[in-house]
């Protein structure tokens, strides 16, 4: 007697494991297509950020190179040039050139005030009130850019977080490749 819903000689669960089965190699082939979240990371030149307290950066792509500078400021915004092998040459804002080792670098997106004092504004065209002035050298996250602001958001002192717009021209890391 043939049972319902299985054809006769077919083990139980047959059906089962074959529709399963073709779900699975559908489901890997699509991932397969699919871009990587960080595609950008694979296109040169390209912004990151310093991601630990402390970071090296080397003359060449390799331990084995002298180091150059010492980053002890986590958030450091760098221009990516090139990868080689594990490393990135990357670019500081003061225009320092040298490796870095890519698990040292994250993809958040960071901008450092380059003038002196940079305007930070209520709104993304430049308008509203002005709620705070930030010196050179304040780091903080850069998002929702505008043609020519930027949200900027940082951490102060005290652990608080403040943010506005600030305008691309007075931070550096806001330009767009």
């Amino acid at each position: 007697m043939k049972q319902a819903g299985r054809p006769a000689g077919q083990q139980p669960g047959t059906v089962h494991a074959k529709r399963w089965l073709r779900v699975v190699v559908a489901a890997l082939v699509a991932l397969m297509s699919v871009e990587p979240l960080h595609a950008a990371a694979d296109e040169y030149p390209h912004w990151g950020s310093i991601k630990a307290d402390h970071a090296n950066m080397h003359v060449g792509p390799g331990f084995d190179y002298r180091v150059k500078y010492i980053y002890q400021r986590k958030g450091l915004p760098v221009k990516v040039l090139r990868a080689m092998g594990g490393w990135w040459l990357v670019e500081d804002p003061d225009g320092a050139r040298g490796w870095v080792l890519q698990r040292l670098v994250g993809h958040g997106r960071t901008g450092m005030v380059k003038d002196d004092m940079a305007e930070v504004r209520e709104k993304n065209d430049g308008g509203g009130r002005l709620l705070w002035r930030a010196r050179a050298g304040v780091i903080g996250k850069l998002d929702k850019c505008s043609s020519d602001w930027c949200r900027f958001t940082i951490q102060t002192l005290q652990g608080d977080t403040r943010q506005g717009w600030v305008n691309r021209k007075a931070v550096w890391g806001a330009v767009e490749f």
